[in-house]
């Protein structure tokens, strides 16, 4: 068993987040036993949160090893590990996020969830599967579907909830008629996409941002090796005897964001781990911060289209850099 405890925050909603969770997104998912077990091997060396979601694939897994955890006492209560799921497109409409929620409670085997997200601001025809949404996105509306989370909120369903990647003007029209605003907002942000605007509007209306793609989601089909392959992270990972990564990680830790990180590999897990005894020097993250270029991995450009709700990037997201 691990020593490592994650700290946590405390956000708007009054529960407390462990600021390093274990991603369950993969382009090639483990069987579902071989996914069961690396979620095991994850909470063996400390992980406590979890982030999944409806079209990941995984959620049946996650709740087979929480159970089995449970089960062999690597934890001693449900309470004691963060889980987060996200609503799918396709259910991102008034009448379909209560149902879609207690499908993915099912999934899970839970009788709640820790964090529910709306995944995107984006709203598509029912059955669509996958990110090819070429003539079927349809109107979303942003208003009605918050109030459904909220009721998901008030059945005691969701412990928290919050939004994936929305910008400030879509964030704003939430905050303009919510009861419970979001406590989340979970967005792509690492070293080449720092998200300075977004974060400084987060923190201002007290929503705390979760980093998605922490290392730029390197080896994917549509992300960048402008973290990995950094000079500068480079240079300050020789210069601390860590890795690149380990260096990227602890800049979001650095900024109050929490980070999801995804590795199934035993070893990186750890190490990913690694990252909360020691700081980086005013210097470095000053390198960071201004010696990085800067360029979004997932642009979004399969969400646009002259017949669609977003009909240019800035639309897409908010004009938010």
């Amino acid at each position: 068993m691990s020593n490592v405890v994650v700290p946590e925050v405390v956000l708007s909603s009054g529960a407390r987040m462990p600021l390093i969770g274990m991603g369950g997104a993969a382009t090639n998912l483990p069987p579902p036993d071989v996914l069961t077990s690396i979620f095991l091997d994850a909470i063996e060396v400390g992980y406590r949160h979890f982030d999944t979601a409806a079209c990941y694939g995984s959620e049946e897994a996650l709740g087979r090893a929480v159970a089995e955890a449970l089960d062999r006492g690597l934890v001693k209560r449900r309470g004691d590990i963060f889980i987060t799921t996200k609503l799918w497109c396709a259910d991102a409409h008034p009448g379909l996020v209560l149902p879609a929620l207690k499908k993915s409670l099912q999934g899970l085997g839970l009788e709640y969830v820790d964090l529910y997200l709306i995944h995107l601001p984006i709203r598509v025809k029912e059955g669509t599967e996958g990110f090819d949404f070429k003539g079927k996105m349809l109107p979303f509306d942003v208003k009605g579907t918050w109030e459904a989370m909220e009721e998901c909120s008030k059945l005691g369903l969701a412990k928290s909830i919050g939004v994936s990647n929305f910008g400030t003007k879509k964030l704003s029209q939430i905050l303009m008629h919510a009861t419970i605003p979001p406590a989340v907002n979970q967005v792509e942000m690492n070293a080449g996409w720092q998200q300075g605007k977004l974060r400084e509007y987060c923190k201002e209306n007290g929503i705390h941002v979760s980093a998605w793609s922490p290392l730029g989601a390197n080896g994917t089909s549509w992300g960048s090796s402008v973290v990995m392959e950094s000079h500068v992270l480079k240079d300050i990972a020789i210069a601390r005897g860590k890795t690149v990564a380990q260096v990227a990680l602890r800049w979001i830790h650095e900024q109050g964001a929490s980070v999801i990180v995804k590795s199934f590999n035993k070893e990186r897990m750890k190490e990913n781990l690694q990252i909360l005894d020691w700081e980086l020097s005013q210097e470095h993250s000053d390198k960071i911060k201004l010696r990085i270029p800067q360029r979004r991995g997932f642009s979004g450009e399969a969400f646009v289209s002259e017949d669609g709700p977003y009909k240019s990037l800035d639309e897409l997201w908010d004009g938010d850099c």
